[in-house]
């Protein structure tokens, strides 16, 4: 699991599974940082790269746009795989990744 950042786009990567975010929650702190100090309004989130995904892996991505948001940022999900759709609509995340954060593939 890994968050690249280009800017205003933050590119999600890897294993998004509790195996995955379990040894690299720092890059999200890290990012979060960098988002604050280029005093950007608006992340879209790129995550076409995201190999696998389960409950803890959309927990933390949930937990991390919400900070984002905490910060004034507003998050956006971009290029979201059929697989982690598939995965929000049979783990329960409906109401946290609304169709509002969900841009079309």
């Amino acid at each position: 699991m890994s968050v690249r950042m280009a800017g205003t786009v933050a590119h999600l990567e890897g294993d998004w599974t509790m195996t995955g975010v379990a040894d690299n929650i720092d890059s999200l702190i890290l990012s979060l940082k960098q988002m604050e100090s280029d005093g950007e309004k608006s992340l879209q989130i790129n995550c076409e790269q995201i190999e696998e995904t389960d409950t803890s892996g959309l927990q933390l991505l949930n937990v991390w746009m919400e900070c984002a948001r905490l910060r004034g940022i507003e998050p956006k999900l971009m290029n979201v795989t059929s697989g982690m759709r598939r995965a929000i609509h049979e783990l329960g995340f409906n109401k946290c990744f609304s169709d509002s954060c969900l841009e079309a593939h």
